[in-house]
Order: structure tokens, then C-alpha cells, then sequence
């Protein structure tokens, strides 16, 4: 699972490439770590066209999986789709793209210490994008903040390619690089849009650093 990644581009960059219609995010720095429940730059669709907004990562949590637990910190990666709890939020409407430029999976390193190894596009400091969703909702993030309403976002998961897998052979993001894929994600009909989960070209991605 995705738990740590980095958006260095600028706001501008993001605002030319996607064409963005309205910019909600303020005056924002670059990320050089964004972790769970780390506020993140999001675009989302609108009727009149795609909006740059800052959110929560991590979805709310299933029921189920919740439990008893007095806060829910949140799902950040999402992999079964067909869950009755997700597919609520996969229409239009709660699609988005989460623009980043380098993103980390833990590898089990020999003697058993997990360390991280950083994947990013070999164009040096391409922005790339996850294919995600996203809900406004009320819930106890953190019991010192108490009940709180948040934009949250999370993206998804599919199988790792032969760049990920080597580190990795569970999941990778679901990762989105040309205007056609993103525009895909953003306004297709559900069915379609899921035919974009899956494994990432290989030739996309590399390796940039890692444990010795």
C-alpha cells in the first residue's frame, strides 16, 4: 500500500496542465511528504469544468473494519471496487485525480526491516496522477480534534508492474499520465472508467531510490 508520496510541481503547473476552471487551494508549497490524513491537492469535475482543491487523504473506513475504534483514521489505497461500500462513491461526481511527482512502497529488506523505495516517471520531475475518489464527510479523525467535516480522498489500487513488483508484489497506485486517461477517469460512465485499474506501463515508472 501507498502510504507516502510527494508532489514537488507547482500550483501553476497543475493549473496549465489540467486546465483547471477554479483554483480552491490557496497559496500552496510544495510537498516533499505527504502521509495519511496530510492535507493534499485534489481535482475533481464539475459541470462547468475541473476545480483544484486541498483534502484529507484517507476515505472513511467500512463499518466493519471501524469496528469499536473511537476515531477512523481512514483507507488511503482502494482495490476492491466492487464493495458495496465503495461503489457509492464511484461515479462522476466523487472522481478525482491526485497529482504527484514521486510516490513510496515499503520493501521487507533482508533481516526483516521495512524501508522505503521511491518510484517517479524517468522524465525527471514529470508530474504523474492517481486515479482516485473523494466524499465530504463527518467523522472523529483524531479523538483531540473531535467529530470534524472533511473533504477526504483516497485512490486505487491494481496489481504492481515490473517496476513495483520486485519491492512490492501486492498492489501499486493506479496511476494516470495522459490527458485522454485523466479526462477518462474524470467523466466516463463507471463501468468504463474502471477499465483504467490496472498496472501502470512498466516504461512509465523507475526506481529512484532504494534500499542497499
Amino acid at each position: 500500500m501507498c502510504n507516502l508520496y510527494a508532489m514537488t510541481s507547482s500550483q501553476a503547473a497543475i493549473v496549465d496542465l489540467l486546465k483547471i476552471w477554479r483554483d480552491e487551494a490557496g497559496n500552496m508549497p510544495p510537498f516533499s511528504a505527504i502521509y495519511p490524513d496530510y492535507t493534499a491537492p485534489v481535482v475533481t469535475q464539475s459541470s462547468e469544468g475541473r476545480v483544484l482543491r486541498m483534502m484529507r487523504w484517507g476515505m472513511p473506513t467500512p463499518a466493519r473494519v471501524l469496528g469499536n475504534k473511537q476515531a477512523d483514521k481512514g483507507v488511503t489505497n482502494i482495490r476492491n471496487t466492487a464493495s458495496l461500500h465503495w461503489r457509492r462513491w464511484l461515479g462522476i461526481e466523487n472522481r478525482c485525480v491526485v497529482p504527484f511527482t514521486s510516490f513510496s512502497e515499503y520493501y521487507s529488506a533482508p533481516g526483516g526491516r521495512s524501508q522505503p523505495v521511491w518510484f517517479a516517471s524517468p522524465t525527471q520531475g514529470e508530474m504523474l496522477f492517481f486515479a482516485g475518489i473523494w466524499t465530504n464527510w463527518t467523522s472523529v479523525r483524531k479523538v483531540k480534534e473531535g467529530e470534524t467535516t472533511n473533504d477526504l480522498f483516497g485512490f486505487l489500487t491494481a496489481a504492481p508492474n515490473a517496476v513495483v513488483a520486485p519491492y512490492h508484489p501486492k498492489a501499486m497506485p493506479v496511476i494516470l499520465r495522459s490527458p485522454e486517461a485523466i479526462s477518462h477517469w474524470l467523466t466516463a460512465p463507471t463501468k468504463d472508467a474502471l477499465r483504467l485499474q490496472r498496472p501502470f506501463d512498466h516504461k512509465g515508472l523507475q526506481v529512484i531510490e532504494a534500499p542497499i
